[in-house]
């Protein structure tokens, strides 16, 4: 008897299986778009954003899976979206990070490039994602401003000029319905702290990084849910 109610449980998770339920021991899959602040510079990988992301999310159960990066130090919007073109990403994600623009306004390129360009690669990362836009977490552009890498600029122009990027990307993220987390005003509150800053005296330290996953994390959490 206990044998044949044995057999039966089987069946039944079988079944379940079938109809597609997620087994706990899946890990969610990760993928992160973007630039040098998406892979780190003068940072040990692990103390990078996704990794601390992922930490942070295993840490509260959501098994999850290392992150797979599209980044490289200096590009830009075109320059990432040519990768994407050549390099065609055939996996789907549970979720995807978007991190870009910082190199468009840094070496004047044309606002409005940006503008139809991002919209080109947040309809991909929604691709990207399975099609769920809330699960693409769009990630304002932090004010390099308040570096010390800016001493001698004008910082006002700098400020101003993030601030009408990042009004572009949180527009793009509305009207798609994706999430957006916005750390620039984090950028600016910890500019004092100089154990915020990389050895380069641009780029987050770890323990930067570690305050923008206190801040990406819920939005993750909250995303997933939905």
């Amino acid at each position: 008897m206990k044998r044949g109610w044995l057999i039966l449980l089987v069946c039944l998770l079988t079944v379940n299986i079938g109809r597609g339920q997620v087994m706990p021991t899946d890990s969610l899959t990760y993928l992160a778009l973007g630039d040098s602040y998406t892979v780190g510079r003068n940072v040990a990988t692990a103390q990078t954003f996704p990794y601390q992301l992922v930490k942070r999310l295993n840490a509260k159960g959501f098994k999850t899976a290392s992150p797979a990066l599209i980044a490289q130090n200096g590009w830009r919007t075109d320059e990432i979206l040519k990768n994407l073109n050549d390099n065609k990403v055939s996996k789907q994600y549970n979720f995807v990070t978007l991190l870009i623009g910082v190199n468009n306004q840094y070496q004047q390129k044309n606002i409005d490039d940006y503008r139809t360009q991002f919209a080109q690669l947040l309809d991909s990362a929604i691709v990207y994602a399975g099609g769920v836009a809330k699960h693409v977490i769009v990630i304002s552009i932090p004010d390099w401003g308040v570096t010390p890498f800016a001493n001698g600029r004008n910082l006002q122009k700098i400020a101003t000029e993030i601030d009408a990027y990042n009004q572009i990307n949180k527009d793009a993220a509305k009207a798609a319905g994706a999430t957006y987390v916005n750390i620039t005003g984090l950028s600016r509150d910890i500019a004092e702290d100089q154990e915020t800053l990389s050895m380069d005296k641009l780029h987050p330290s770890g323990k930067a990084y570690r305050w923008w996953v206190d801040k990406i994390f819920p939005a993750v959490k909250s995303a997933l849910k939905k």
